[in-house]
């Protein structure tokens, strides 16, 4: 085959079969309840929407600077000043798609053979772009038994003279965990003593219930070593926009913006004058959030009333991550349930050997589908 190595050894979606059963058995005509979805179920607020819609009837539809324009950038410092209080400008920001924010630190910071410190469970494509650049995952563990904050014991004793960055996301995806400002403290002291880069995932940090986000770039002493990432996607229900940004110190970003310059050029110019706008929007994320605390409160206490399963409560995102107690791996149980009871769920071994023994639920659907989704699943493990 003509493929390159980087590419022959990077997995698909672990959940593509899942996927393609599911779609399977809808055409046969069964109503398949999907808790799969990684994403807000809204729309996308209508003023956001109309500012897209008046930039390109004024001609925006072209070419911005790579780094994006002018006015986002600075748009952008300013939230992080005043909101997450870390010091920083707009020489500071690139805008780019979020996803793609992380390809880039990756595969600008990771030389063959570097280590680089991922979260387990953590997001499915951490491991897989650090595969590309061609580095050696080495997984931390998150603590099942402090609401999936990281373990920090097992964090510092993983870390070695060939660690490069370390990469932590929080709020949690698949967990739904959020870390202290003493998790952070301790970070920001392996980080600085090993000369690591840190990049900061910070995606769900809008969709909160219980304490707070708060960014490593809040340590003065951690910012020249911290790259951030965020977006629009689950905050603003942007998902479709591809609208993003990194924030790292300004002498990281020429380097960085090589890669975006000859891969994508620049984040679509539509979707950054909705980004702008975004960035005034409050009272959408509000609602949001609100609908997502009442579903987050519904899907825990029926779970917690399902023999054989144990559930922790998340404090953020729009997922929860049950553990099951019966011998059968995650992938097979996720089948199971899929063929059994038309209900697609994730399989927590998607996330790394730590997640196996549990299964991902995303409740960003509907209440109606929540309801009949864990009705379902309450008689498929009453029937072990």
């Amino acid at each position: 085959m003509p493929f390159s190595e980087r590419v022959k050894g990077m997995r698909p979606s672990s959940t593509l079969a899942l996927v393609e059963l599911a779609s399977k058995l809808q055409q046969e005509g069964h109503k398949v309840i999907s808790l799969a979805v990684g994403e807000p179920d809204f729309t996308t607020p209508s003023n956001v929407i109309e500012a897209a819609y008046r930039a390109m009837k004024d001609g925006e539809t072209h070419y911005t600077p790579p780094l994006g324009i002018p006015e986002l950038r600075e748009k952008i410092a300013q939230k992080y000043r005043e909101e997450n209080k870390v010091n920083i400008s707009a020489e500071n920001v690139m805008v780019t798609p979020a996803k793609m924010a992380i390809f880039i630190a990756i595969t600008s910071l990771v030389n063959p053979g570097d280590e680089v410190l991922i979260p387990d469970p953590g997001w499915v494509s951490y491991p897989e772009m650090v595969n590309f650049a061609q580095g050696k995952n080495v997984e931390y563990k998150l603590d099942e038994e402090k609401n999936f904050r990281i373990d920090l014991e097992d964090l510092q004793e993983k870390v070695s003279r060939k660690s490069k960055v370390l990469l932590i996301n929080s709020p949690s995806n698949p967990t739904g965990g959020i870390l202290t400002y003493e998790d952070l403290k301790v970070i920001r002291d392996i980080v600085v003593d090993n000369r690591l880069t840190l990049i900061s995932d910070e995606i769900y940090e809008k969709i909160i219930y219980e304490g707070e986000h708060i960014s490593p770039g809040v340590f003065e002493d951690l910012l020249p070593y911290t790259i951030i990432v965020n977006g629009f996607s689950k905050s603003h229900a942007m998902t479709g926009w591809r609208i993003g940004y990194l924030i790292a110190p300004s002498e990281f970003i020429p380097q960085l913006a090589k890669v975006q310059q000859h891969t994508i050029s620049c984040a679509p110019s539509m979707a950054q004058y909705a980004a702008l706008k975004a960035l005034e929007e409050k009272e959408s994320i509000k609602k949001m959030v609100t609908e997502f605390r009442r579903r987050r409160d519904f899907v825990y206490e029926e779970l917690s009333k399902i023999d054989r399963i144990r559930v922790n409560k998340p404090k953020a995102t729009f997922y929860v991550f049950p553990r099951y107690e019966f011998p059968i791996p995650s992938k097979e149980l996720a089948e199971r349930i899929l063929k059994e009871k038309f209900v697609a769920v994730t399989p927590g071994s998607s996330f790394g050997k730590n997640g196996e023994m549990h299964f991902r639920i995303s409740f960003a659907t509907s209440m109606e589908n929540l309801q009949e989704g864990i009705k379902r699943l309450r008689e498929f493990f009453s029937s072990r």
